[in-house]
């Protein structure tokens, strides 16, 4: 009979924050990327990538993506951005501008866009004024709902939750009845530190009756 594993018991009570976040980012694998398109009460274009992200429902269609605090406990831009205007768009991180993506991680000043920083085209959305991403295959314009401000420690965590006022989809990726071709969509997954995850090994298994 094989032997259990030796188990090592970590307390965040007494762990340094930045050691909890290496745990939590290598366990909660692999994490799909909200691409946020946001702007400023004063204009300036914002666009940074979370992969605490996820879907809450579909009727109406919700969504919630999480932007940590700063190590000095500041908010982020795209935070502040959502909250004075109330209104981001989702962008679906394809694997063909991952490197652009990846740009719009670094932490730069306010007033810089990270359009222009990344190369990356915004266009007009239908109802909110953020823009979308051209380059993505799939966006969604939302409106907030709520933001929850769990810790406003360094690398603390607020939940913006938001309601999909409209989607907007490359016509390649549908499959018929609104299925995505996830091989067109080439989506891309966040693991730990610095690697990523294709979506192109896959495997299915039918839902018990």
């Amino acid at each position: 009979m094989d032997a259990y594993p030796t188990i090592v018991i970590i307390d965040p009570a007494t762990t340094e924050p930045r050691h909890v976040y290496k745990l939590m980012v290598g366990a909660i694998v692999p994490r799909p990327i909200a691409f946020v398109s946001t702007i400023s009460a004063d204009g300036v274009l914002n666009l940074a990538p979370f992969s605490y992200f996820t879907a809450i429902g579909a009727n109406p269609p919700a969504v919630c993506f999480s932007p940590g605090r700063r190590r000095d406990g500041t908010k982020k831009d795209t935070l502040s951005n959502v909250e004075a205007t109330g209104e981001f768009v989702v962008n679906v991180v394809s694997e063909e501008f991952a490197a652009q993506m990846n740009a719009c991680s670094a932490e730069v000043a306010p007033e810089v866009d990270e359009f222009v920083l990344s190369g990356l085209t915004p266009i007009a959305s239908d109802l909110v004024k953020p823009p979308r991403v051209r380059e993505s295959h799939l966006q969604m314009e939302c409106r907030l709902i709520q933001v929850v401000h769990v810790s406003s420690k360094p690398l603390g965590g607020s939940l913006v939750i938001g309601e999909v006022v409209r989607f907007h989809v490359d016509d390649a990726l549908l499959a018929g009845d609104y299925a995505i071709d996830p091989d067109k969509l080439r989506a891309i997954g966040r693991m730990g530190g610095p690697t990523y995850v294709r979506t192109t090994d896959r495997f299915d298994m039918e839902r018990p009756k």
